[in-house]
């Protein structure tokens, strides 16, 4: 379930790493996204209604320019 829902917002899914942790049952997954708010809350909010699945994020906000875009 989570990486099929992962890979339905791969569109702001710029990097990925998981970790597995056999020994203790469970595994974690990093994310790096670059999206809207409201693409954030849609993939934080899916991921977290996963019974068993735990979901921290931290934010930052900043426009970003291509380094050839100019004014």
């Amino acid at each position: 379930k989570v990486n099929a829902i992962i890979s339905e917002h791969g569109h702001i899914v710029l990097g990925r790493m998981g970790i597995p942790r056999p020994e203790y049952q469970v595994g974690v997954v990093s994310l790096i996204i670059e999206g809207t708010t409201d693409e954030i809350g849609s993939l934080t909010g899916r991921l977290g209604n996963i019974p068993g699945v735990t979901v921290k994020s931290a934010l930052t906000s900043k426009t970003l320019r291509k380094e050839d875009d100019h004014d």
